[in-house]
């Protein structure tokens, strides 16, 4: 093969190296973070279900005091985990944010009443305790409307499940991709190498000893991909730090870890399994399929 050949030969292996890398890493980064979903999926519905409110509108008549004291009534029942009290001049102002500066001006008086906001423990926002929740809350004289969501409660315990199960399909089929990728990759790299695969045949190599730097550079391919990928990883989740320090809050170091190691180990898994099957088949194949 004359020398020119062979450096466009070689230089496009290293292209078809590169840009597989760059591929796989970027694929592992999905994998890694549909992995992380799903295993902080119940810390996740634990933040969902507790930062959901549940707005109390008291009668008219009510005063701030009387709120106080229900407030501190409701705080001590087993379903409440945070309750505030909402005046009327912040009820008022909420009103105008959402609604305008001059939507209370044809009113004499305010018409915004003195309301809770109450934040409920997890294991309460499920449809059915919700509404006993709901129930409770509006025997209370002082209690004038109670909006508890429960289509939303309803609809998200109906869901969490089936993104669950979405979840771990689309991992597999990143994983699929990641294998597609790699065998392209290996298979450019190992075909240009097919008559020294022959020749090494020829003078007694066995598979074994033929397989040995290929699933070497296998390994090192992995290695590479999969330390991109969990740095792409970290980067996001310094990111999700700072921009949404409380859900960031709710991965903890040992389970990002575990989701790194996941990372890590299906890249590597991957790319060997890749190469092995792509060198076998060379070695398997006679003289005549090597022209193909």
């Amino acid at each position: 093969m004359p020398r020119q050949e062979k450096k466009l030969m070689r230089r496009r292996i290293i292209n078809a190296y590169l840009s597989s890398v760059i591929s796989i890493s970027l694929v592992l980064l999905l994998t890694g973070i549909a992995a992380l979903l799903i295993i902080n999926a119940g810390s996740v519905t634990r933040y969902l279900k507790e930062n959901m409110r549940v707005s109390v509108l008291l009668v008219d008549e009510a005063t701030e005091a009387q709120a106080a004291d229900y407030a501190a009534t409701l705080s001590d029942r087993p379903y409440v985990r945070a309750v505030r009290v909402i005046s009327k001049e912040e009820g008022a102002e909420e009103l105008k944010a959402m609604l305008g500066e001059d939507f209370l001006d044809v009113f004499e008086t305010s018409p915004v009443p003195v309301s809770l906001e109450l934040s409920l423990h997890a294991e309460y926002v499920q449809p059915d305790s919700l509404a006993l929740v709901t129930k409770a809350l509006e025997a209370s004289p002082l209690v004038e409307d109670v909006g508890a969501q429960q289509s939303l409660v309803q609809a998200l315990t109906t869901n969490l499940a089936r993104i669950t199960m979405i979840l771990g399909v689309f991992i597999l089929l990143l994983l699929f991709i990641s294998f597609v990728l790699i065998n392209n990759t290996v298979r450019v790299s190992v075909f240009a190498r097919r008559f020294t695969i022959h020749t090494m045949k020829l003078v007694g190599a066995t598979r074994g000893f033929i397989r040995r730097p290929f699933v070497r550079a296998a390994v090192l391919q992995g290695l590479v991909a999969s330390f991109l990928a969990v740095g792409m990883l970290w980067a996001l989740m310094e990111g999700l730090r700072r921009s949404f320090p409380e859900l960031a809050s709710l991965v903890e170091l040992k389970q990002l870890l575990i989701v790194c190691g996941i990372v890590v180990g299906s890249g590597i898994l991957l790319c060997v399994i890749s190469t092995w099957l792509v060198v076998n088949k060379l070695v398997a194949a006679s003289k005549d399929d090597l022209y193909y």
